[in-house]
């Protein structure tokens, strides 16, 4: 009885000093209304800690004999993640029909000279805990892997045979023509326009030149696509001075052995010389693209989709290379924003700049976003917005 007469009274001082408290800082005059762009007033100027050069997780990056560089980390764990990187993609393609590094994304880990099918290169990584995965960007394609690290023997040579050593038979061709008809079918059909919308302002911002190329297979270069075309760009792009051994959570020198014994062999195109390979410079050029599409027979359920305008702006930033380039990141953060329907804390990015200066004031706003894309030689700063398109 006295226990709970003591936690009674702790409860009354709690829930008084708590009022108290709400009256003291919620007053008006307690808080100035200060700006997010300038310092709070009396805050002491904060101390960073400096770099001495001694980080825990130090990067190691050694180049190899026939130009191929391996960089790690080794953060000593039962996993980790191994991956080759090519300087290549969709922006290299102004000699070629557009669409070949979305082709070889979807041809990745299939049959090679070791391997006899996607299954068996599974079946061999299910024995690692390991998974595969391949992704392209506008500049960049990379075959990645995570597995056991007692596994990295057979994750490094059977990454350098999806690389070096893939047999693009001609069933493997067709199948992917058709998941890329399916995957441009869905582009269009689906209510998310955000990826078509990327597409359009990169195509906008830099017309018909390097990050404005396609980065998906236009429909009228899918059936242009062969073995013969495949073999042609590899030739030219994927060489060894042209790409990227990366490994988390492995010993370097380890890494490197691997690389020495995998890495170095003959590719299934014959001699790998970059000699016609595309190094024209972004040139940023501006411009409008508009598309009308007819949603009316889409629905997901009994619920339409809205009828909605999407717009897009761009405005062209700095390259990752450039001292811009941080700033460029954090006014991209600050603008954040996101949907209408979105819920949660600040941690959702409810009090940016988009979310209070847009989406809370107009309530007719669908969406406002902020996105950040940067490359080697340009940028672009994009907000992307939808309304109903009377507004």
């Amino acid at each position: 009885m006295a226990t709970h007469m003591s936690r009674c009274r702790t409860w009354s001082r709690l829930q008084r000093f708590g009022i108290a408290a709400y009256r003291k800082y919620s007053s008006g005059g307690r808080y100035p209304n200060v700006s997010l762009s300038t310092p709070l007033p009396g805050i002491p100027k904060p101390v960073f800690a400096s770099v001495d050069g001694q980080e825990k997780y130090e990067t190691k990056i050694t180049t190899l004999e026939n130009g191929l560089r391996v960089a790690s980390q080794n953060k000593f764990g039962q996993f980790c993640t191994v991956g080759i990187l090519i300087n290549s993609g969709s922006r290299h393609e102004a000699k070629y029909p557009s669409g070949i590094a979305h082709f070889l994304e979807k041809l990745a880990f299939s049959s090679t000279a070791q391997y006899g099918s996607k299954d068996e290169i599974l079946l061999t990584l299910e024995k690692h805990g390991g998974i595969c995965d391949c992704q392209t960007s506008r500049d960049t394609t990379m075959y990645a892997v995570s597995a056991e690290v007692k596994g990295l023997d057979t994750v490094v040579s059977l990454l350098s045979d999806a690389v070096l050593q893939p047999r693009l038979l001609d069933e493997e061709v067709e199948m992917t023509r058709m998941a890329v008809r399916f995957e441009l079918e869905d582009l269009n059909m689906r209510p998310d326009p955000e990826p078509l919308l990327t597409e359009m302002i990169h195509a906008a911002a830099y017309r018909g030149n390097t990050v404005g190329l396609p980065r998906f297979c236009p429909a009228e270069n899918v059936d242009k696509i062969d073995k013969n075309v495949l073999h042609s760009y590899l030739r030219n792009y994927y060489c060894p001075e042209r790409m990227v051994l990366a490994g988390v959570g492995v010993e370097h020198e380890q890494l490197v052995e691997c690389a020495r014994k995998y890495l170095d062999v003959k590719p299934v195109w014959g001699t790998s010389s970059a000699t016609n390979v595309d190094l024209s410079v972004a040139q940023y050029t501006g411009g409008i693209v508009k598309m009308e599409k007819d949603m009316s027979d889409v629905s997901l359920g009994p619920t339409p989709i809205p009828e909605l305008t999407h717009i897009m702006i761009g405005l062209e930033s700095c390259s990752f290379l450039e001292d811009d380039f941080i700033p460029f990141a954090v006014l991209n953060m600050m603008m954040g924003g996101g949907g209408s329907f979105s819920a949660g804390g600040p941690g959702k990015g409810m009090f940016t700049r988009l979310y209070l200066n847009v989406l809370n004031r107009h309530h007719w706003m669908y969406n406002a976003t902020a996105y950040h894309h940067s490359y080697e030689d340009s940028g672009l700063l994009c907000i992307h917005a939808s309304a109903d398109p009377r507004q």
